[in-house]
């Protein structure tokens, strides 16, 4: 069984990937609390530490785990698109160059490197991928968009996939492995009327969402449900059709679902199980603690477990079979 230690782990979104790939979490570190208890609740068996990384001496932690894997999504928000103008930190994201010392100390076969493609135009972007190479790595550059795995979100990311024993990956591999169709954003709705919706035109609605919603009607015609899409970049006039993946989770609400009444169009936003589902965990998966803006974010923080299900099964096929060769 591949093993694995999740550094920046999150609410454990790729580690519900990893696991139904049949790898094992050994240790898994994240400085939000809320997340290490969620992923806690999620993998009992596994270590979880709530701690920034670099107050950790991985050394010490190296003597308990020898993972496989070292999985790790380092802080994406200063390098992401959806900050808009917003200067990014550069202690944040530093955070990859904070993975180095654990690479080290654990020296696992495998490295997976996750954040935002725009990762790529911060100054030391190369530096990080030139550090990981001088330990003998491998390092696939993949671009992915977790929609094409049968996720019912399009989320694109970069996934750094490398290998000590110079295993050349790539998309088309991965994409061999998935066998599921195209999910679309109605599938993860709540169709049961459980969360209420209230009417567009009451007093008190913003004008910037009263005109996303007559975009699409004028669009798509009245009587057809669709979401408003709020914050980030937007260039799709901020509203979706159903029948298309969810647009990116975003770890602020972005999503509000029009639906009708007779000719009375109605809106809600989406809610956390609708979130949750959008990032393909599938039942297993549960999100017990925090308030529902804090369940948001951790989703909105998360990786799509669909893909690093893909990249963990073709691990497992080259790591294992390797073993085999050499037995």
């Amino acid at each position: 069984m591949i093993t694995f230690v999740d550094l920046f782990c999150g609410g454990g979104f790729g580690a519900r990937g990893a696991v139904n790939a049949k790898a094992k979490p050994l240790l898994a570190v994240d400085a939000w609390e809320l997340a290490t208890e969620t992923y806690k609740s999620n993998f009992p068996s596994a270590e979880v530490i709530c701690s920034p990384i670099e107050k950790l001496k991985p050394s010490q932690l190296a003597k308990k785990h020898r993972p496989d894997v070292l999985l790790t999504s380092p802080e994406c928000t200063s390098h992401s698109i959806a900050r808009g103008a917003k200067p990014g930190s550069e202690k944040s994201k530093e955070t990859a160059i904070g993975i180095i010392p654990w690479i080290k100390a654990m020296q696992p076969r495998w490295l997976i490197v996750e954040n935002v493609n725009r990762m790529k135009k911060w100054g030391r972007h190369n530096e990080l991928i030139s550090t990981i190479e001088s330990y003998g790595y491998t390092v696939n550059d993949l671009y992915l968009n977790a929609a094409d795995f049968g996720t019912p979100q399009a989320r694109k990311r970069m996934f750094l996939i490398c290998d000590k024993e110079g295993s050349v990956i790539t998309e088309k591999d991965l994409k061999s492995l998935h066998k599921r169709g195209l999910k679309d954003a109605r599938s993860v709705i709540d169709w049961s009327g459980k969360y209420k919706s209230t009417p567009l035109y009451k007093p008190g609605r913003a004008q910037a969402t009263i005109e996303r919603a007559e975009r699409a009607m004028e669009s798509l015609g009245r009587g057809k449900d669709f979401i408003i899409v709020y914050y980030g970049s937007d260039y799709a006039g901020g509203w979706q059709s159903l029948d298309a993946p969810l647009r990116t989770i975003t770890t602020l609400d972005r999503f509000g679902l029009v639906t009708w009444s007779g000719t009375t169009p109605y809106i809600r936003m989406l809610q956390p199980p609708e979130l949750l589902k959008a990032m393909g965990a599938g039942s297993k998966h549960t999100l017990p603690h925090g308030n529902r803006r804090e369940k948001v974010k951790l989703c909105g923080n998360g990786v799509c477990s669909p893909v690093m299900e893909m990249i963990f099964r073709q691990i497992s096929q080259i790591h294992l079979g390797d073993r085999d060769l050499a037995s």
